[in-house]
């Protein structure tokens, strides 16, 4: 990681460019699978899973039987961890529930407003290395509060045409039953625009790669509603002098190994610990499954020692990070030790089934640090 110390403000946004992994032709090559989906409807997904997935499907929704094989796959441990999950997803939406009340504008002029449900969304979870089945409760969840009427899922088969088991168990609990195995910008296509298997949805929502990013951007300018074109994955830690080195280290890991185009910055006014993490950082890397993808992140990550904690706000501030994280010794939201302890094994079995193990590490240490103390 890059270090730099005390920039002035004219070299802020200099420093806050993203990296860039220019794809060629990118938009070329996205909206030909567009179109041909588009066009040609589950041809063209059958096309583009032989090609991209490397597997023959013959049917592209997912049957009842392979999700009964599932929920039967998943242990009791994880199923109890998304369970307590969704528990938590859902009491928190619900607090977002309102009541208008009417406003008399003037002398017999009565003005409110209503929110209506989207009436179909769609979902993209992606598969491949990461299973990202903590998504489907992110999106579904506050779908369903909303009183959206269907959900449509898709995601991308591996190539013995299944799914990952946890998506699938996620998806059922949730009275989840339209999954489709289709990934990349073709999913997006499908949803955007329908096939004769897949329906039409008036809004999609959900991460995924260049090509699925690229896709909602160009589906959006026809129409489409698109939730955000996503970017890589990043994070900005802001620490000062009482920050735990491994905390923070274990934090600034758990992004960088979602893929080699994600981000990670460290702002500190304490210089003395830069030595310290740049160490730990090659000590909890050593043990990662996705150590590779991680170290190649990091080469694109950098770290800034400022005079004070404004300066790091400040230029926190420009980045505008997808993820902040403060550990200072007055931050603006934390969670106790007991509230650790309570929630920190769902978490940690949720992050292994979803094969991102820097993430489970974030709340390892810190459990691990909390029993030390006993």
């Amino acid at each position: 990681m890059k270090t730099y110390y005390n920039p002035p403000a004219s070299e802020w946004d200099y420093i806050s460019q993203r990296p860039s992994f220019p794809a060629e032709d990118l938009d070329e090559k996205v909206r030909a699978i567009l179109t041909n989906v588009k066009q040609n409807g589950d041809a063209a997904l059958r096309e583009y899973s032989l090609k991209f997935d490397k597997v023959a499907l013959e049917n592209l929704r997912v049957s009842e039987t392979e999700i009964a094989f599932a929920v039967d796959q998943v242990s009791l441990e994880l199923k109890t961890a998304i369970s307590m999950a969704a528990e938590n997803i859902r009491k928190f939406h619900n607090t977002q529930k309102s009541q208008e009340i009417p406003t008399e504008t003037m002398p017999g002029v009565l003005c409110w407003r209503k929110d209506v449900a989207i009436e179909k969304v769609g979902l993209y979870i992606p598969g491949g290395t990461a299973p990202l089945f903590s998504t489907i409760l992110m999106l579904a969840i506050p779908a369903q509060i909303a009183g959206c009427k269907r959900i449509v899922l898709c995601t991308p088969p591996n190539e013995d045409s299944e799914i990952n088991p946890a998506i699938l168990y996620v998806a059922n609990f949730l009275g989840i039953n339209e999954i489709y195995k289709v990934g990349g910008a073709q999913a997006i296509a499908a949803l955007a625009f329908g096939t004769e298997s897949i329906l039409k949805v008036d809004k999609i929502f959900g991460p995924g790669n260049q090509y699925v990013t690229k896709a909602k951007e160009i589906i959006q300018q026809s129409g489409v509603a698109i939730d955000l074109p996503a970017g890589p994955s990043e994070v900005l830690v802001i620490a000062d002098e009482n920050a735990d080195v491994d905390f923070v280290t274990a934090d600034l890991l758990s992004q960088a190994e979602h893929g080699t185009d994600s981000q990670v910055v460290l702002l500190t006014n304490d210089s003395s610990k830069i030595d310290k993490i740049k160490a730990a950082i090659q000590i909890q890397l050593k043990d990662l499954p996705r150590a590779n993808l991680a170290a190649k992140a990091l080469k694109n990550s950098f770290i800034i020692v400022f005079k004070t904690i404004s300066d790091c706000l400040d230029f926190s501030n420009i980045y505008a990070p997808e993820h902040l994280i403060l550990a200072l010794k007055n931050p603006f939201q934390k969670i106790t030790k007991s509230g650790l302890l309570n929630i920190g094994k769902t978490v940690e079995v949720m992050a292994e089934a979803e094969q991102l193990f820097a993430h489970k590490n974030a709340v390892s240490i810190r459990l691990k640090k909390i029993e030390n103390e006993k």
